[in-house]
Parts: C-alpha cells; structure tokens; sequence
C-alpha cells in the first residue's frame, strides 16, 4: 500500500523518511537563523558596528523573511516543496558564503537579507509536505512535533557554532554553515517528492472519511485580506502574536548573549547554558499548552496568551530592577518566563484558524504571522537605539546598567498589544454571540 493509501491511516516509510529529511533542513534554517544569536559580540567587534547598527542584522532578516511569506505560498502552490525548499537552502548558503566573506556592513547586510529569503521557503514547504504525504488527521501533531525538532537547531547555534568560531575563524565558520546548506540542498532534492506517485497533485487525504482535498499554501490578496482583517477573531489572533514572542525573538536572535556576557558578567558557556535552556522551555511548553489551548477554546486569551504576556513582564521587571549584577537564580526565572512566550504565540494560530473560513484561512494566517515579526522587529531595533542612546552602543562600552535600560523598551509593545488584546476578544466574542452587544444610548 501507497504512504497515503485511504484504507490505512498510517504513513508509509517513504512518508517518515522524507518528513525527517525535510525536518533536518528546517533544523538547518534554524541554525541560519540564529547564528548571530552567540556570536553578537563577535560580529559587533569584526564589523566594528554600534548597538543599532547590529540590530539591523536581526531586523532586515525577519523583515525579508515575513515579506517573503505571501510569494512563497504562491510559488509552493505552483511548483510544490521539493524545488522551493532546494533554492531556500541554496538561497541560505549563498547568505552565509557572502557572511563569511564580507568585508562591511553593508555588503553583511545584504548576507542577512539573502538568509531571510532562504529561510521563509523552509518552514511553510515542511508543512505541505505534512500535508500531502501524511493522513489529513494527523496534520497538528506532525507540524507540532516539526516545530519542536526545529528548535533544536537554536541549540546548534548556541554551543557548536560559538565554539567553532572561538576555535577557528570567522570565515570558516560561516563558511562551513554554507557548505552544510549546499549538502542538504542536494539531499533534499534527492529524497524529498512533492507527492506520492498516486496523485496527480498535492492534495490531503482524510483517511476516515476517504475525502481529498487540494493542498493550498497561498495567501489572497485583495478583498481577502480585507475580509481577514474586518472579523475581530483575526485582529485578536494577530494581536496575540504581536505581543506573546518577540522578547524572547529578541533575546535568542541577538541581544541575549552580548547582555548575558558583556551585561551580566556570565561566562560565554554560563550565558549559553541558560539560553539553552530558554529554547529547551519552549519545546516541552509547547504541546502544553497545545491541550490546553484546545480544551479552553473560549478562553484562551485570559487563561493562555495574558498570562503568558504577564510572567514575561515580571520575569524582566525583577531582572532590570535588581539591585546589581541579578543572581543566577533570577536569571534563570527569566530566561524561563520568556520560554513561554514561543508556545503561547502559536495560541494566536488557534484564533485565526477558529474565525475564519476554509477558503480565507492561509489569509489570516499570514496576517497572523506578520504581528510577530514586526513586533520583533521593532523590539530589537529599540534595544539598540537605546544602548546607542546611553553611549553604549559597543561591546568596548556595554554594561549592565544600560542593557537593563535598553530592555524596558518592551513595555510599550507589551501594554499596546495586551491592551488590543482585550478589546479585540469583547468584539470577538459579542461577533461569535458569546456577549451580548452593547447598546448605543439613544
């Protein structure tokens, strides 16, 4: 019998073995993804870039890689996985080549822009292989259990990755990281098929009810954006994914080891320990709060996503007000507090997917996704501009004192995306008849 034969509900070997292909590659874009995220300090010091400068790495790289979101959804509905996912790994190495040779800022710049591009092909190609190649039942579980396998590759960056730099040099570091993404090129596209043979085009199969369904991946523009963004469970979802991950986005993808190190004193294997154990957090938060999302569906935002937000809040207000250097005890409840973050922000997927039609889904879903990377964004240029505000925008001149200042930053993104937060769930649920709608005085 065929992976996706409908009279069996489990996926063949070829199935398994071209997910755990694909899994490994995004394992790969992770470790592109967060390779500055140990080796700040060295970057800032190679490029002799000031604070804001070197936050521009992180953001013109989340910046590419959710503009690249809706062609990418457009070209894996053309031309599927396989040839998408080998020009995002190719895509990946040239950044990383570029990186290694670079001689500026500008021409680094450009590396990180390449990288971003590279890395928004893997992750939505992995889901449509879920799709096509595996039971439509067990489409959540499978993308749950990607996204905790990929975060492993932060983990790779963290220890490896460090370690390979302080033993070697710059350009071979990177430079090795682009050969890596050449080999994974050329196996993905040896293992990996866009379908199973008996299919004439991606398409999810229901193995109880024997329904087929066309496999989608692109976001419609147009009137269904603006039909997305008119329904309130959308604007709720997109706010929630504003506010729940971009300060632990901003502490693993650069500012947590240079404040670590250079702000806290830790050693670089002390520091890298405790970011570890951040992402760890995250991977055993995640199926979680998953069950717990889906058991509370209706009150999700005040027992899940607010909650998640207010630990965070705590965790950095007990670190930034701690009389001295924070003992490693508090910064372990820290680095805790922000592993929540990841997981609750998935809870905003679970909103757009409960408020939106079938048709419309991959619409809302991009909306979604989009408020996380521009908070994001804007949480990490901000802590830059504020340590280049301080006159402590290099590593020469970090300290604890101005980090700790650069890091309150976040609480307005926190307190106007909390605040979007409660008004969109009363309109949500007096939209969905949960409340009942306020009457206008006459």
């Amino acid at each position: 019998m065929t992976a996706t034969d409908p009279n069996r509900s489990s996926p063949g070997w070829r199935a398994w073995l071209i997910w755990i292909v694909a899994v490994a590659a995004y394992v790969l874009a992770i470790v592109n993804r967060s390779s500055l995220s140990a080796v700040g300090v060295d970057a800032a010091g190679r490029f002799h870039a000031d604070a804001a400068t070197l936050s521009l790495f992180a953001v013109v790289q989340l910046a590419v890689y959710g503009g690249m979101q809706i062609p990418i959804g457009v070209l894996l509905d053309r031309y599927g996985s396989r040839p998408i996912m080998v020009i995002g790994m190719l895509l990946m190495s040239v950044g990383q080549l570029v990186m290694a040779l670079s001689p500026s800022i500008g021409v680094a710049i450009v590396a990180r822009m390449l990288l971003g591009a590279g890395d928004a092909a893997v992750f939505p190609a992995v889901v449509r292989l879920v799709a096509t190649w595996f039971p439509a039942q067990r489409g959540p579980i499978m993308v749950q259990l990607t996204g905790i396998a990929g975060q492993s590759g932060q983990l790779v960056a963290l220890l490896p990755l460090a370690a390979l730099l302080h033993s070697t040099t710059w350009t071979i570091t990177f430079g090795s990281v682009a050969g890596l993404g050449v080999l994974f090129a050329i196996l993905v596209w040896a293992i990996i098929r866009n379908r199973p043979p008996e299919h004439a085009e991606d398409v999810s199969v229901n193995t109880e009810t024997g329904v087929i369904r066309v496999v989608t991946s692109s976001i419609d523009t147009g009137v269904g954006i603006r039909a997305a963004w008119a329904h309130p469970g959308t604007r709720l979802a997109f706010w929630s994914h504003f506010t729940t991950p971009f300060a632990g986005t901003a502490f693993l993808l650069l500012w947590g080891m240079p404040y670590l190190t250079e702000g806290e004193g830790l050693s670089a294997a002390a520091a890298a320990s405790l970011v570890s154990l951040n992402v760890l957090v995250a991977m055993l938060l995640g199926p979680v709060l998953g069950e717990l999302s889906r058991r509370v569906p209706t009150r999700r935002s005040l027992a899940l996503v607010i909650p998640s937000i207010g630990v965070q809040v705590l965790g950095w207000l007990l670190v930034i007000f701690w009389p001295g250097a924070a003992p490693l005890w508090l910064l372990v409840v820290l680095v805790v507090c922000l592993g929540a973050g990841g997981p609750a922000s998935m809870i905003a997927f679970d909103h757009a997917r409960t408020h939106n039609p079938a048709h419309r889904l991959s619409t809302a879903t991009g909306v979604t996704n989009s408020g996380g990377f521009l908070a994001a964004l804007t949480a990490i240029f901000l802590i830059g501009l504020a340590l280049d505000l301080q006159g402590a925008g290099t590593p020469s001149t970090y300290s604890m004192g101005a980090f700790r200042w650069a890091f309150l930053t976040q609480l307005p993104l926190w307190a106007l995306g909390t605040t979007m937060i409660i008004i969109e769930r009363k309109h949500t649920r007096i939209r969905i008849g949960l409340d009942p709608e306020r009457r206008r005085r006459a």
